[in-house]
């Protein structure tokens, strides 16, 4: 089935809207009840069962990754049609940032490369700070597991997974200079989202067959930001009898991650620590191109590479590591429920990678971009990428 491309021009775009992104007013936190259902259900599928989703490339290797997305997506029959929305960090204004947020909120769902924000204008932020904390995408999960074969720092599987609280902490954005050579940068925790986060962490450990919750902190010396996170973490442990639950101070967390990552099943972090902990373990699990990032609010999802890297040196050589956007791609189609396509791209991505030994250099190998590619268009040549008749390939 072909993928049918949308590309909408800044010509067609209706007038810009009104928001407008003052360093305090992007920082408003949006108070939400922890007890209500975290993860939106998936959007309606239009124009004959196919689903519409927000595509934003971002800068560096993000185009030519997201090419690579849409040549499988067609060449597998995908019922997805992509909106292009191009980002562009040197912007001074918001009016791009604007577009792809309307964009997003109308389809529910985007696949995104990693956006730099190049302007040092205070008025401008962050692109990716900004599409999470607008769209209140409040917990981002990634699981980091080891792919056989590939040279790594141990020589047994690691599986980990990762639950990062998304909108505050020392990325809340409110930061100033009180005096001609003093800046003063607030971080802001909330009980609500902290709650969020840590039921989401407990409710993933259960629902994926896990028996650890270990909650990363530095409350040892920020007593009241990062004590009210480690405290509602505690408190919440006690309504899942079956999960353990323990704590460690963010220092001692990254080196236990180096010489014992198999002590860690869930992890449950505040903004800044999900970063490390995240990149570190990329470092573990032999590089940062495999991973990818699910990012969920209660109504919007946004699926994107794990570590936000935007390879911007290695853009355009047709050497960076296609796995990472391919796998968040395969993300988003299982939130979508295409689970057939999904299940059909994912094996191809494993036996490249695994069986076939087809690597980029980022993890040891010498195969160009567009070879892994064509490896794993072959692998979907041999399977079926139709819907079969009579078969609900949703569930």
């Amino acid at each position: 089935m072909a993928l049918r491309l949308v590309k909408l021009s800044q010509s067609v775009v209706a007038p810009a809207l009104t928001r407008t992104y003052s360093v305090a007013a992007s920082a408003e936190i949006q108070h939400k009840s922890p007890l209500q259902k975290k993860i939106t259900k998936i959007p309606n599928a239009q124009y004959g069962g196919r689903h519409a989703v927000t595509m934003l490339p971002g800068g560096g290797i993000g185009p030519e990754l997201m090419n690579y997305v849409r040549d499988i997506f067609s060449y597998a029959g995908v019922p997805v049609d992509f909106e292009v929305i191009n980002i562009d960090g040197s912007e001074e204004g918001n009016e791009d940032l604007d577009y792809a947020i309307t964009s997003i909120k109308r389809n529910g769902v985007a696949l995104k490369g990693n956006i730099e924000t190049y302007s040092e204008d205070t008025s401008v932020i962050s692109r990716n700070v900004a599409l999470r904390n607008e769209l209140d995408l409040f917990v981002n999960v990634m699981n980091c597991r080891t792919y056989p074969g590939v040279i790594t720092r141990h020589t047994k599987p690691i599986n980990i997974d990762i639950v990062r609280q998304n909108t505050e902490g020392e990325y809340a954005m409110l930061e100033h200079e009180s005096v001609p050579g003093v800046v003063e940068s607030m971080k802001v925790v909330t009980r609500e989202n902290s709650e969020r986060v840590a039921r989401f962490a407990f409710e993933h450990a259960r629902a994926h067959g896990r028996k650890k919750v270990t909650t990363i902190h530095k409350a040892n010396i920020m007593k009241l930001s990062d004590g009210l996170f480690l405290e509602v973490s505690r408190n919440l442990s006690s309504e899942y009898p079956d999960i353990e639950h323990n704590d460690m101070i963010i220092d001692n967390c990254c080196m236990q991650l180096v010489s014992n990552p198999y002590q860690f099943e869930v992890m449950n972090t505040t903004n800044l620590y999900g970063t490390i902990v995240t990149n570190v373990i990329c470092g573990l699990i032999g590089g940062a191109g495999l991973l990818s990032g699910k990012n969920y609010g209660d109504h919007y999802a946004v699926f994107e590479p794990g570590t936000r890297n935007t390879g911007t040196a290695i853009a355009g050589k047709n050497i960076a590591n296609p796995v990472a956007m391919l796998n968040a791609a395969v993300d988003m189609l299982h939130h979508l429920g295409h689970k057939h396509h999904a299940t059909i791209i994912s094996d191809a991505i494993y036996k490249t990678v695994v069986e076939d030994n087809l690597r980029t250099k980022d993890i040891g190998g010498t195969s160009s971009s567009s070879e892994i590619v064509d490896n794993i268009i072959k692998h979907l040549s041999v399977k079926s990428s139709y819907w079969p008749v009579g078969v609900d390939i949703t569930n």
